[in-house]
């Protein structure tokens, strides 16, 4: 068993580092989430979904819009 361990500890330390940084990825960007933050960057001038995910407002605007008639 120890062998074994001895064997293949660069691959468990490599291993252990990449669940490290993908747990603090995925940490990362829950906490942004749940702070209302947005990963996109920003720039919405070009963007079709920037009326709906910035802000409760954009998410208002956006269900008004769908109830509106022409």
């Amino acid at each position: 068993m120890f062998t074994w361990f001895s064997a293949n500890m660069g691959n468990i330390i490599v291993v252990l580092l990449l669940c490290t940084v993908v747990f603090l990825i995925i940490r990362s960007i829950v906490r942004d989430r749940r702070q209302g933050k947005s990963s996109c960057g920003s720039h919405c001038g070009s963007c079709p979904m920037s009326g709906s995910c910035h802000s409760h407002a954009g998410k208002k605007r956006l269900r008004e819009s769908r109830f509106r008639r022409v």
